[in-house]
């Protein structure tokens, strides 16, 4: 598993996982950010580059946004598998039941650990930009989400809004 940064030569790939999702949700990846994106080879470029905008230093944050890095989560043979967002740093929404780290994994490879590997390789980038720990959120309900941020340090604070917050280290000693 690794985590690859967006880029423009996934369209095929791009329209069967948006298939697969479109019954089952993205919960919490940041997957669209705000750039729902049109099932064209153009309306893909487009939400491409506005992800890849949303991390680029020097552009400022849109309003009522925060910097983040947005990855594609990806099996060994190069399949993408999923989604995962870094925000780099929160604000009021974020802090309440959004977090630093959202992540999904496409319907028909969950259970096999994919977010649990994919939330560790995260927080390794966390700390390579200078943040020593991240809130985690996932849904009340959403018990295996909570198993995959508990096994990753994640220390539960408390439940806000239906969501459970986690502050996990990134540099644990």
């Amino acid at each position: 598993m690794h985590l690859r940064s967006p880029d423009f030569d996934r369209f095929a790939d791009f329209c069967a996982i948006v298939e697969e999702f479109a019954g089952a949700g993205l919960h919490g990846s940041g997957f669209w950010g705000d750039h729902q994106p049109v099932l064209t080879e153009s309306g893909y470029a487009a939400w491409v580059q506005g992800l890849l905008d949303e991390g680029d230093e020097t552009l400022p944050p849109q309003e009522g946004r925060v910097k983040c890095s947005y990855f594609w989560i990806m099996d060994e043979d190069g399949a993408w598998v999923g989604f995962l967002a870094l925000r780099r740093s929160l604000n009021d929404f974020l802090l309440e039941e959004g977090g630093h780290i959202g992540y999904s994994v496409r319907p028909s490879r969950r259970r096999e650990r994919f977010a649990t590997r994919a939330l560790a390789a995260a927080l390794g980038e966390a700390a390579a930009l200078g943040i020593d720990r991240v809130l985690v959120t996932c849904d009340e309900d959403n018990i295996p989400s909570a198993r995959t941020i508990e096994v990753n340090g994640g220390l539960y604070e408390d439940s806000r809004n239906g969501k459970r917050r986690y502050w996990i280290p990134t540099n644990p000693r």
